[in-house]
């Protein structure tokens, strides 16, 4: 090659690199974790870029915890009609009730809608460029040097997949991961969007089914299970261990599966699905006891999958970078951090430079669990004190109705610590204001240690409980016991006068139960 050749390749590259754009920080995934993030590291001055290769918002807004709820709220709305009306005054038959599926089901997309721009109205107001595509990091920072990503066309959707191997390559001094997770799948029993289908697809089915299949009675399992059956479909949930909702408290199990069995659902609790046989008119799944192996089939139209989630990492990172992941425990498949091993963790990977937060950094798989890491990780690469996540003082909720709501230890875990403690349960049966909106099925259920009170958890089935359950997280979060619930003057009538109810029963001082 001539000197004028080698000047001029010499030239092109330093041009190029010249053209490369750069940030402060890079937002991998527009979930919950990562636009929150991606907006509070804008707040401090950094200058920020956010990749998605779908809809802003992420599984979160698009696919799973706001448009449900708009479909559990018309569910609600339904069944409260049919069931409750004439108590009421109301004259209302199933058969004179007509429902328009397209609307319910396009109710819950023109929300995402709206969402999804105000994302966008953030992110120009806070100045942080919203780029399109499947992110791929190609390496981390070393010394001085930058992380580089690759910005290529998206390869499939909601399952993963990844990029073509072109497009823009960007750099940045910080990269933030927030890629989230997706619905796992059975090896015997692939998705195919129709018969066999996830969470993506069950807020989406364009016809109501008349019989459905449901493999896992977690949350999202659990919701689709009362929506389905407000509206007609027959229900039959499939559950492996001796309870539905296995990560709650066993009394509030028992009490879910009494009262949505009340209301037609059926639960196959102990079981496992073996085999799915897919036909021209659905689906026939086998289960097999765990106790004893015995078999039975079940006919159904569609099958939906809710087994749980893992990690959505698929062409994320070149392999050659070593990006180290979680090989045992309940984090297996995930993407490691230093969230473990430090009482300040700073969701630090093994690369340089490269931080996560998340789903995909494993459980707890919850949207404010991601968002509370984001700002946390932000702040502290930033150099801000922040008290970080309290990880022992979570809530988590399943939007059926009645409503499951929890935080704190379980009266399994605190068996299983060895703890001395006091139960305190109250139902909802003899409440005023649960008498009065016809929400009477339920209970509060308090756990304080022995012998200061001080709350370790704290588990609600019943109306309204996904708001109730925050009284009792703030209180954790501060330490307090359960005389202090006592002594906090609770408005008459209230759904929230029961957690006072649980606490005095807590002491042996219960009023009305």
């Amino acid at each position: 090659m001539s000197q004028k050749a080698e000047l001029v390749q010499r030239l092109d590259m330093e041009i190029a690199v010249m053209a490369l754009k750069r940030f402060d920080l890079v937002v991998i995934g527009g979930g919950p974790g990562g636009y929150v993030g991606a907006i509070r590291a804008a707040q401090m001055g950094l200058k920020v870029a956010c990749i998605e290769r779908d809809k802003l918002g992420g599984v979160c807004l698009n696919w799973g915890c706001i448009p449900t709820k708009a479909l559990l709220h018309n569910a609600e709305l339904y069944r409260e009609a049919i069931t409750h009306g004439a108590e009421w005054g109301f004259q209302f038959k199933p058969t004179d009730v007509a429902v328009d599926w397209s609307k319910v089901v396009g109710r819950s997309r023109n929300i995402t809608g709206q969402l999804n721009s105000g994302i966008a109205y953030l992110f120009k107001k806070n100045k942080i460029e919203h780029i399109v595509g499947h992110a791929k990091i190609l390496s981390g920072k070393v010394g001085a040097a930058p992380c580089t990503i690759l910005v290529g066309k998206a390869t499939g959707a909601y399952y993963g997949g990844s990029g073509d191997g072109a497009g823009e390559t960007i750099e940045a001094d910080r990269i933030l991961i927030s890629t989230g997770a997706q619905p796992v799948q059975l090896p015997f029993a692939p998705n195919d969007g129709k018969v066999v289908i996830s969470s993506y697809e069950a807020m989406n089915l364009p016809k109501k089914p008349a019989s459905m299949v449901i493999i896992g009675s977690g949350a999202i399992g659990m919701e689709f299970a009362y929506f389905y059956n407000s509206f007609g479909t027959k229900v039959t949930v499939i559950e492996m261990q001796d309870r539905i909702l296995p990560v709650e408290d066993d009394d509030i199990c028992a009490a879910a599966q009494k009262s949505f069995e009340k209301q037609g659902i059926q639960f196959l609790t102990g079981h496992k699905a073996a085999s799915v046989d897919k036909g021209a008119s659905g689906a026939k799944v086998t289960v097999e006891s765990v106790k004893d192996a015995s078999k039975k089939v079940l006919e159904c139209e569609v099958v939906l999958v809710a087994a749980g989630v893992r990690a959505r990492v698929e062409g994320l990172c070149d392999a050659t970078l070593g990006l180290k992941m979680w090989d045992t425990g309940p984090a297996r498949g995930h993407i490691w951090t230093d969230y473990t091993e430090k009482s300040e963790p700073t969701y630090q990977t093994n690369l340089p430079g490269v931080y996560a937060i998340g789903d995909v950094i494993g459980p707890p798989w919850l949207a404010h669990v991601a968002s509370e890491e984001a700002v946390a990780c932000v702040e502290r690469f930033m150099g801000h004190h922040t008290l970080g996540v309290d990880y022992a003082s979570i809530p988590g909720a399943t939007y059926c109705n009645p409503q499951v709501a929890s935080v704190g230890m379980t009266e399994r875990d605190a068996k299983a610590k060895g703890l001395s403690y006091t139960v305190g349960k109250y139902p909802l049966k003899a409440h005023g204001k649960a008498i009065a909106v016809g929400a009477t099925e339920g209970l509060v259920k308090l756990i304080a240690s022995k012998p200061y009170g001080e709350i370790l958890g704290a588990h609600i089935f019943g109306e309204d409980a996904s708001e109730l359950i925050h009284e009792i997280c703030i209180a954790k979060r501060l330490e307090a016991t359960i005389e202090d619930i006592i002594s906090t003057v609770h408005a008459h009538p209230t759904m929230a006068e029961s957690i006072h109810e649980a606490a005095l029963a807590s002491e042996g001082r219960v009023i009305h139960g």
